[in-house]
């Protein structure tokens, strides 16, 4: 199939893009940076997804937004929800889609983080069911998937300061962040092995949100 992954050049989006390549699919990756990737079945463009007109690829079977920012400002909006919004709109409303995913974040559920990035990711969230209600016709699933913790660049300053990645840890019940490839993982199962589950989001943030003290 031909996937389109939106933010293909970071760590999420870079395994999400090599997970679809395994698995022989044609990959073509957006992002504003150059390509991470090099692979005969991959194809780099480097776009600003703010940016319109939006490069010509049609035919796009799997959309998966990956795209966004943590700037702590207006700007979280800009990028993670309207720029998400309207590439989406581009190229997944068309008879050859199959599946959409949006990769949000587990503070669009909870309010955590920063203002902006929590609305952002938040507004993804309900986008996506937006997106399933008007993709149905054409047999394809939209799903969101929300991620807490995990290992990438991004999250540098807390993975290289023992105290402060210890205290993140502890937050979660299974006391881990995941890799970027177990996203990857969860992306490929919700736009290609899922058949039959739309408009729903799923929480991959190892029980951060489920833990809790109870006194008695």
């Amino acid at each position: 199939m031909k996937i389109l992954v939106t933010g293909a050049s970071g760590g999420i989006g870079r395994a999400i893009c090599r997970k679809f390549l395994e698995q022989g699919h044609e990959v073509i990756g957006m992002d504003i940076m150059p390509s991470a990737i090099q692979d005969d079945h991959y194809t780099h463009v480097q776009h600003d997804i703010r940016k319109e007109p939006y490069p010509e690829i049609s035919g796009v079977e799997v959309f998966v937004g990956c795209a966004g920012i943590q700037n702590q400002s207006v700007e979280d909006i800009e990028v993670n929800l309207t720029a998400a919004i309207s590439v989406t709109e581009h190229y997944a409303f068309q008879e050859k889609i199959r599946a959409v995913v949006q990769i949000a974040s587990a503070s669009g559920l909870t309010g955590s983080e920063f203002p902006h990035y929590a609305a952002s990711k938040g507004g993804l969230v309900a986008y996506t069911k937006n997106i399933a209600l008007r993709l149905a016709k054409y047999g394809a699933c939209a799903n969101s998937l929300c991620p807490g913790g995990v290992i990438t660049e991004l999250n540098r300053h807390i993975l290289e300061n023992e105290e402060l990645y210890q205290a993140v840890l502890d937050e979660s019940l299974l006391n881990r962040w995941a890799e970027p490839e177990e996203i990857a993982e969860w992306t490929y199962f919700l736009a290609c092995v899922n058949r039959s589950m739309t408009g729903e989001n799923l929480l991959i943030d190892n029980g951060e949100a489920l833990k809790a003290n109870f006194i008695w």
